[in-house]
């Protein structure tokens, strides 16, 4: 009885042990992290906005159904790569750092994106013109597979614990922001040109604009520092905590000169469950995200013979009031917790997906709005918490890597094929509410996914120390700490007691 009482004994937090986070330095990270998301998902506006066009660029002999499959089947190929740039930036930014890994993705992202505008077209080079396109997209699926799982590695590792949920929320800004101005400047030019002109050579105009943005991107991430929960778990590694035992050091210094293969064994033998339950949570994240930019504009021009530019500003509308909330859901998720807003975000992707689609399929461009906003705003409930959720489901030497792993197997599987299978089943059953049902299985998995979630908002990440803002609130945890270590010896003290007085009046 004695040994278990004092087993469960926590010593007060020290003041050394809270890390205060300096304001302008995390600002900077959660720019620059946010910066290379906007040009992932510049380059995902413009593909999503042009894939009619690239299907005739690049599969002209082939019916308008099948060119817009192709050119689905050209994306989708992205991320089938995307786990093995998990694999192979995700324990490389575990063993070496944050800040260098993202700087490399931001590179082949921004070269990969610009070297598709400089492509020839099949009338030019006949099939190598489609090889050329699979290619490129191919180095930047790779890429994109260590950019978002590092980037909100980064940004969470740098957060206050109490406003995690609200500085993540800014990288999935980024996202929809880039996503925004792909999808508008397609539509400017569509406008502008006309849809020939598009054809001739309007569409490389976007893709060549990555070029500068990726070098602005890349300047911002060179002056970026490591984080610090990183830098801690780094200095542990190698023996600089005069607090730790020899033996605990050298247990450190061992794990910190583990594998890749040995960091990989360890998150699916021993993390098994967050594993899991990440891939859940970023299905229903990322089918909701990929149906609605990706697919949307597609289905509403291709498959319902809508108006192309009116298709085009309706989702673009939607994307800006996803991109004006999304803070505000992040900011709320500190206060009400990650786990409720993704469980009533799924209930209600259930619930309203096929009445959402019947409005999209309506006459009328009130009720199409509508049903588009609906799809926004369920849309904003997953990505304004999973930049705060994902990082926090494992410890910080195995973070990066078992995030890249998980996110991206998830993602290839389930979120950037939802354009591929969802035009497929389409084609082939000529069921035209294929797009409602997708939301709902993915949804249900969401749910059960965040039935299962640890509530993490207000806490520290697991593997680190606590993080604040200011000093005054360092020194208010500590106290809170010492006052909550004293009532737990008063407790311990009187289980004590207790525990005597019974064995000595015991006959």
């Amino acid at each position: 009885m004695v040994r278990i009482v004092l087993r469960r004994r926590k010593s007060p937090l020290s003041r050394e042990e809270v890390m205060v986070t300096d304001r302008p330095e995390v600002r900077r990270a959660v720019s620059a992290a946010a910066l290379g998301n906007m040009m992932e998902w510049f380059d995902f506006g413009v593909y999503a906005y042009l894939a009619a066009v690239l299907g005739k660029v690049f599969f002209p002999d082939s019916s308008p159904g099948v060119q817009v499959i192709s050119s689905f089947a050209t994306f989708a190929a992205a991320f089938l790569v995307r786990p093995l740039g998990g694999l192979a930036f995700g324990p490389l930014g575990d063993r070496i750092g944050r800040q260098r890994v993202l700087a490399a993705t931001m590179i082949m992202m921004a070269v990969s994106t610009f070297a598709v505008g400089l492509l020839p077209g099949y009338g030019t080079v006949g099939l190598l013109a489609p090889v050329l396109l699979l290619v490129c997209r191919l180095v930047q699926g790779f890429s994109t597979g260590g950019e978002y799982a590092g980037a909100t590695t980064y940004i969470a590792e740098y957060s206050p614990d109490e406003r995690r949920g609200f500085l993540g929320s800014w990288l999935d800004f980024g996202t929809f922001v880039g996503y925004a101005l792909g999808s508008a400047l397609v539509t400017t030019l569509t406008a502008t040109l006309g849809e020939g002109t598009m054809v001739d050579w309007g569409w490389r105009l976007p893709f060549l604009l990555s070029g500068p943005l990726g070098l602005i991107g890349l300047y911002m991430r060179m002056r970026l520092e490591e984080t610090p929960a990183f830098r801690a778990a780094a200095a542990v590694g190698m023996g600089k905590d005069p607090d730790q035992s020899p033996g605990a050091l050298a247990k450190h210094a061992e794990e910190g000169r583990q594998s890749g293969h040995g960091r990989l064994k360890e998150t699916f033998t021993r993390h098994w469950q967050a594993v899991l339950i990440c891939m859940g949570l970023v299905v229903v994240y990322n089918v909701t995200s990929y149906l609605v930019t990706s697919y949307l504009p597609t289905y509403m021009t291709e498959t319902l013979g809508r108006d192309s530019t009116t298709s085009q500003l309706l989702i673009l509308c939607t994307m800006i009031v996803v991109a004006l909330t999304i803070t505000t859901v992040g900011r709320y998720s500190d206060v009400w917790g990650r786990r409720p807003v993704f469980m009533a975000g799924s209930v209600a992707l259930v619930a309203l997906a096929i009445p959402a689609l019947l409005l999209i399929r309506a006459q009328g461009v009130v009720l199409q709005a509508v049903g588009c906003l609906i799809l926004g705003l369920l849309l904003v409930c997953f990505a304004g918490t999973a930049a705060s959720t994902l990082p926090a489901l494992f410890p910080t030497r195995l973070r990066y890597g078992a995030l890249s792993v998980s996110y991206n197997i998830s993602v290839s599987l389930f979120g950037g094929t939802t354009p591929l299978v969802v035009s497929a089943l389409i084609e082939n059953t000529h069921n035209q509410m294929i797009p409602a049902y997708y939301l709902m299985a993915a949804g249900a998995i969401g749910f059960v996914s965040a039935f299962y979630l640890y509530e993490t908002a207000g806490r520290p990440l697991r593997g680190s120390g606590p993080m604040v803002e200011s000093e005054e609130e360092a020194r208010e945890l500590v106290a809170r700490s010492r006052v909550e270590a004293g009532r737990r010896a008063r407790d311990v003290w009187m289980r004590l007691r207790h525990h005597g007085h019974r064995n000595h009046t015991e006959p």
